[in-house]
């Protein structure tokens, strides 16, 4: 007998979400460089104001974040009247399938993009639209091949994860030029902050009404915890997206550390520094040891190994030696792991095990 409830069509098409590891068994004081984690934490200011978030607990929080978006303006030279905020980038990216795409409409993205872009869709009831990279890279020429009526959202991950490449503004001028015009354009900046000097498309989005960016502060400003977004884009898609938000999406607590972190510029300026040095510094420690990786403006690298069998093997190595990383079977990329890049000295504990896996200790 078929069962009479049954959700929208998508819905069962959709794979739980695995997220990184956080523990091994049998080890209490594992590593963990899994998720894309600051290991610096977020800074002391916003520690504090989440602190004093604490004697306003019994208050609902205000429903249009207008500290939180007037701090994102100044600091990023923005109109905060077309910024809105979520629970995480996440949420903006699942609204903006919620209020664009939906049964026969199409969301195009690239083949190891972030996993949420066919999911949110999925949700949506639209059909999510794979297209290939070239060697791990956004391809824009394969994107607008795959772009036709139906095709209502493009996301692309710029800097990309779990990849660590990125194109650069001419190639993002060319793709928002060549879109159909019914269809928008996404840039998830999630780790823009990575990169000296990149804006993370908000240029594009202040001037093309079919240009939309993401930004979380989960990654460079270590409030993964508390699940902090915001996007920005046209005012008409700002509007559409508050009339489906939640009223009360993020909590006083929320809104207290991330304005908090927002402001202390120096924090970021730190942890940008810092990840740029280690990360250099792994890259070329797994190199010498016969592991590549493309050049990553990220706080991660891809290690790609000859093949998934070794890519598994290693994966378990390092578990043993209490280090977490992830396998990305799932972004299509069975032959690679992606490791956070962590503090000095997880970084040199990560080269030192896969030496070691390697024969080379």
């Amino acid at each position: 007998m078929t069962d009479p409830i049954r959700p929208m069509p998508g819905i069962m098409d959709i794979a739980l979400y695995q997220g990184g590891a956080a523990h091994v068994a049998g080890i209490t004081d594992a590593v963990k460089l899994s998720s894309n984690e600051n290991p610096f934490g977020p800074s002391a200011a916003a520690k504090e104001a989440f602190k004093r978030a604490a004697e306003s607990l019994h208050r609902y929080p205000p429903t249009d974040h207008s500290s939180l978006r007037e701090a994102i303006g100044e600091v990023h030279g923005l109109d905060h009247s077309r910024v809105i905020c979520g629970v995480g980038s996440d949420e903006i990216i699942h609204l903006l399938c919620q209020a664009y795409a939906g049964p026969s409409d199409e969301v195009v993205f690239t083949e190891h993009g972030f996993l949420m872009y066919r999911i949110s869709a999925l949700a949506a009831g639209a059909t999510p639209v794979s297209v290939r990279e070239r060697d791990r890279t956004t391809d824009v020429d394969s994107i607008l091949a795959a772009c036709g009526p139906s095709t209502k959202l493009v996301f692309i991950a710029n800097p990309n994860n779990p990849t660590g490449t990125m194109i650069g503004k001419g190639e993002l001028v060319r793709l928002a030029d060549g879109l159909p015009e019914h269809a928008i354009l996404v840039l998830d900046g999630a780790y823009a902050e990575y990169v000296e000097g990149y804006d993370g498309g908000a240029g594009l989005a202040t001037v093309r009404p079919n240009v939309f960016m993401t930004r979380t502060f989960s990654k460079i400003y270590g409030l993964g915890g508390l699940r902090i977004g915001w996007g920005y884009g046209p005012k008409p898609i700002i509007d559409v997206l508050n009339r489906i938000r939640g009223p009360f999406n993020l909590s006083v607590a929320q809104l207290a550390a991330a304005e908090a972190a927002m402001r202390d510029r120096a924090h970021v300026g730190w942890c940008r520094d810092e990840n740029a040095r280690l990360r250099a510094w792994l890259g070329e420690a797994l190199a010498e040891k016969g592991i590549p990786s493309d050049c990553s403006t990220a706080n991660f690298i891809l290690a790609r190994f000859a093949d998934e069998a070794e890519a598994t093997a290693c994966d378990t190595f390092l578990q043993r030696e209490g280090l977490i990383v992830r396998r990305v079977a799932g972004y299509g990329l069975p032959n690679c792991l992606r490791i956070t890049i962590g503090d000095e000295s997880a970084c040199r504990r990560v080269a030192h095990a896969i030496g070691q896996f390697k024969g080379q200790s």
